[in-house]
């Protein structure tokens, strides 16, 4: 099967301008939670850079990931501040990040003043509801291998460095976490892992993973 890439509505230079003079900058350290469910939905984000997963907990406390990951250039936390109410998922920096942050009423304002920012958060809800359509898919049609084999293709698209060893994941991620991205155990990903790595259509050392043959690495997903 194909790999199915669903193109990211990512906010251009001007858009991002506007952004940044109505909001305010804010650092955090990998790892740190930045809202967590229960929390207000009063806030929208623009991920500046490092990488950002959403999650939510199960009933056992796993991390369950759910969405993509938010990568430099994306605004995050939008349904939920649109919709009101309460956070239901978590948003954790999986490396140093750095955030433009807006309130609610400032962004809402925004989108009045520059109408084809409105346009563009309605492409981005609308491509992320297909985006999460095609993840329930996923997790009901394919089997672990093909789900591990595609995220790790996705993240070569969207956060991949082209290097003489192949596509370089830009963000580090440990085997639970790679679990928690596409629904399985830690020990089905580190078993799958060496699979790809002996087959020679990947190379890690530590939390560093190369994709070498992607074509190869495409033929798990089924």
């Amino acid at each position: 099967m194909p790999l199915q890439h669903v193109e990211i509505a990512a906010l251009n230079e001007v858009e991002k301008a506007i952004i940044r003079q109505a909001g305010f900058t804010v650092h955090y350290p990998k790892g740190h939670v930045i809202f967590a469910a229960g929390d207000p939905a009063d806030r929208v984000y623009l991920v500046e850079s490092g990488w950002v997963k959403i999650y939510r907990l199960n009933a056992d406390g796993r991390r369950v990931t759910v969405g993509s990951i938010r990568s430099p250039g994306e605004l995050m936390g939008l349904a939920e501040a649109l919709w009101g109410g309460e956070r239901t998922c978590f948003a954790g920096a999986i490396s140093n990040v750095s955030l433009v942050v807006l309130r609610k009423n400032k962004f809402e304002e925004l989108m009045g003043a520059h109408p084809f920012l409105a346009i563009k958060v309605a492409k981005l809800l609308g491509v992320r509801m297909r985006e999460a359509e095609q993840i329930i898919h996923e997790m009901v049609c394919w089997q672990a291998p093909g789900r591990l084999a595609l995220t790790l293709l996705k993240m070569g698209e969207r956060c991949g460095v082209e290097t003489k060893n192949g596509i370089k994941l830009g963000v580090q991620l440990t085997h639970e976490e790679l679990a928690n991205m596409v629904g399985t155990s830690r020990q089905t990903v580190t078993t799958l892992l060496n699979t790809f790595k002996q087959e020679k259509s990947i190379v890690y050392e530590g939390r560093t993973i190369s994709i070498v043959n992607p074509d190869k690495l495409a033929r798990w997903i089924m």
